[in-house]
């Protein structure tokens, strides 16, 4: 099985996204393979992951995927790779709320029998960060393989650390020295995507060169070789072989940049034509798109640009008004609607979206309902909310999921399905089979028609 390792740290903002990426940079410079992952939920962290390691960047969520899938997607996102790097998420032992570990960073990396290398934020500490590393190494069952030390403030400090590490003693794999320049900017939901930084290759460079010459490389992928034997077969997602491919237009680009990989990878095994096209510049749908699927991302940030973009909003209005299904989830949900903080979107959905103050976010066990394109109603979902606007919907409107808690989310209006609910299709493959299928169907129709009309 390819070589692991997993990137923790003691909690948020010590700098795992700096350096999982740095390390990826750095090992792809040298011409490793590297397979690059995220625990949990996040979209932003795999975008830098995927540019620094040139594949795509993969999550592993036990709560969303379920347990027992999180090691067969780890080997499907890592074949042919020599080293998989995981970049963690939160604290080291941070899960779901209220159910200890469950889908935190250990979790994970006893699932993929992986060794974990910790990163420590190290402003203000001196001998303080030997009873810190202690703590964590002796907590839970998670191995810690060694420390990177993050934000070193001179050669003095550097010393300082070097011997408290030695007392626990735990091994020291890097020293990393203050550097604003590589801290990724942040907005209202957390980094900026990498797909809407312009100088995001600069950066990734400069941050190679960086953990080159600060991190030891080679003992880290030693450390990695050193991961258990395989735990599971990879994971393929099931496939259809029909006559007739259906075009599922994917929306992409820096407003949409939201979605797993694997749910891309199931509708092509469903037996659809993914094309991907971009609202931001695209004017027109892919020829043929027989079905929609809109993910998540900023369309806030966009919103102009994407209510100037007249002829692409027409023609998804005047598709799904046909009966062509689609997929929208959070920031395709207020592309469909009526507006976004007052600038006309597509018109599909009867609702209006503003911008708040206030942040969704948490996993949510949802059930559906109302029967969609998607699932029948009552079926039985978890999915990931992660938002911070408002939807106004009418109180007639069909909604497209229950939680406890909270009042019905999205709607179901024909074959649209549109909600906050983000879902990692991997856990729920009837619903990318459902979608091509309603595509096959649609599309088979349009054919027809125009058959008719020559």
């Amino acid at each position: 099985m390819v070589a692991r390792v997993v990137i923790a740290a003691p909690g948020s903002n010590h700098g795992k996204t700096t350096l999982a990426t740095g390390l990826l940079a750095a090992f792809a410079a040298r011409g490793v393979r590297v397979a690059p992952f995220k625990v949990g939920p996040d979209y932003i962290d795999p975008g830098y992951h995927a540019l620094a390691a040139g594949r795509p960047g993969r999550n592993l969520d036990p709560v969303l995927s379920g347990e027992s899938l999180v090691a067969p997607l780890f080997r499907h996102g890592a074949a042919g790779a020599d080293l998989a790097i995981v970049e963690g998420v939160l604290g080291l032992f941070d899960g779901r709320a209220g159910q200890g570990d469950t889908g935190s960073t250990a979790h994970v990396a006893g699932l993929i029998d992986a060794p974990v290398i910790m990163v420590v934020d190290v402003r203000g500490q001196g001998r303080s960060v030997a009873a810190l590393l202690r703590g964590f190494d002796g907590f839970g069952p998670a191995r810690v393989a060694g420390v990177i030390l993050n934000r070193v403030g001179s050669a003095r400090h550097e010393e300082i650390l070097r011997a408290a590490c030695a007392e626990v003693p735990m091994p020291v794999l890097g020293a990393m020295p203050r550097d604003a320049d590589l801290t990724v900017p942040s907005r209202h939901l957390g980094l900026v995507p990498a797909a809407e930084r312009h100088t995001t290759g600069a950066m990734l460079a400069k941050l190679a060169d960086v953990v080159t010459r600060h991190v030891d490389l080679d003992r880290i992928h030693r450390i990695a070789r050193g991961a258990g034997p395989p735990v599971a077969l990879p994971w393929a997602p099931p496939a259809a072989a029909p006559a007739y491919r259906p075009v599922v237009a994917v929306a992409g680009g820096a407003a949409f940049t939201f979605s797993y990989a694997e749910n891309v990878e199931l509708l092509a095994a469903a037996g659809a034509e993914v094309r991907v096209f971009d609202p931001l510049t695209d004017e027109r749908l892919p020829p043929g798109t027989a079905a929609l699927v809109v993910g998540g991302g900023f369309p806030e940030v966009y919103a102009a640009e994407l209510s100037a973009n007249t002829p692409l909003r027409s023609e998804v209005r005047e598709l799904l008004s046909a009966g062509a299904p689609a997929a929208a989830e959070c920031a395709g949900m207020l592309w469909l609607g009526r507006s976004l903080d007052g600038a006309p979107m597509c018109g599909v959905l009867d609702v209006t979206a503003e911008m708040t103050g206030r942040l969704r976010l948490g996993y949510r066990d949802a059930i559906a309902a109302t029967a969609s394109v998607l699932a029948p109603a009552g079926t039985r979902v978890t999915g990931h909310e992660f938002h911070r606007t408002v939807v106004h919907r009418s109180a007639e409107s069909a909604p497209a999921w229950r939680w406890d808690g909270s009042a019905p989310d999205g709607i179901v209006a024909g074959n649209v399905h549109a909600s906050y609910l983000h879902l990692h299709w991997a856990a729920y493959p009837s619903v990318p089979h459902r979608l091509v299928d309603a595509a096959r169907r649609h599309g088979a129709g349009a054919r027809a028609a125009v058959r008719q009309r020559h």
